[in-house]
């Protein structure tokens, strides 16, 4: 049974078979999918996961860094507000990171990605109907 790369990793699920855990650890990967052996030396997501995560931090968060100085309040409250907000960008980040990773990771796997080989450029099979060099 292959599940839905997306669906799957938000379960934080192997998408081969829907039922094995993706991570042994926090951020680590299993060798291989408890439940149906698949490898899961195939794919490595690199960074990809913490810039997503990242940017929709930046986007969720970066409105109320620039609007908490000009707020009048006391300095205590504001450092205060400043250590809360910190900290929510902190867990938001954390709690997103394996969810996002595991996203990824399962779209490698499931779409059979690769590095780029750059030798087998232009064997791919033949050009679509129309197409002139």
């Amino acid at each position: 049974m292959h599940e839905h790369p997306v669906r799957a990793g938000l379960k934080l699920r192997c998408v081969s078979c829907g039922e094995g855990k993706l991570f042994r650890a926090y951020l680590k990967f299993h060798d291989e999918c408890p439940a149906c052996g698949q490898d899961f030396s195939v794919a490595d997501t690199a960074d990809g996961p913490a810039f997503f995560v990242g940017s929709l931090a930046m986007i969720l968060f970066a409105p109320f860094y620039f609007i908490l100085p000009m707020l009048d309040i006391a300095l205590p409250l504001k450092l205060l507000a400043w250590l809360v907000l910190l900290s929510a960008m902190g867990g938001f980040c954390l709690a997103l990171l394996p969810r996002f990773k595991a996203v990824l990771f399962n779209l490698q796997v499931r779409n059979r990605a690769e590095e780029a080989k750059w030798s087998s450029t232009g064997t791919h099979g033949k050009p679509p109907r129309g197409w002139r060099h």
